[in-house]
């Protein structure tokens, strides 16, 4: 290893960050952008300092770790606030509207059309004709109560 370092020189820091942000091109995900970081920063310590192999190295592991983390914590988004919260969730669209029974709910299960489409619906027994409520979905079925 200390030979690498002693043919390299100065430039072993440099070769190692351009190396790894090639990476970050051809590998998915965003993590060697940070570890390139970590290794500029040690290739800009070492044209100020005069530090061991050893040390390098070290200092590039401790700051790697840090970057990735903070990369982390910058990259991943929470609950994002969107002015479509029921994008493909389309069931949810319908909470809070009536609609017809087209098939009789029986034992639970029956049939309402919205539009040009029959979602299973699931709620109290109605007959055919019967003006429900969507009250929630769970999956493609619609919980309904009477209107």
């Amino acid at each position: 290893m200390e030979e690498f370092f002693a043919t390299w020189g100065e430039w072993t820091w440099w070769i190692v960050a351009v190396g790894l942000a090639a990476l970050e091109l051809v590998v998915p995900g965003v993590l060697f952008i940070w570890l390139a970081g970590s290794a500029i920063v040690v290739a800009l310590l070492t044209l100020v300092v005069d530090m061991a192999w050893q040390i390098e190295i070290a200092l590039f592991a401790v700051l790697s770790v840090v970057s990735a983390f903070a990369g982390h914590r910058l990259t991943v988004r929470g609950d994002v606030e969107t002015d479509s919260p029921n994008l493909n969730k389309r069931g949810q669209t319908y909470v809070g509207q009536s609609f017809v029974v087209v098939e009789a709910i029986t034992n639970g299960r029956g049939k309402i059309q919205i539009g040009d489409t029959l979602w299973q619906v699931s709620g109290p027994d109605a007959d055919l004709g019967t003006t429900v409520m969507v009250t929630g979905s769970k999956g493609a079925t619609l919980a309904v109560e009477l209107a």
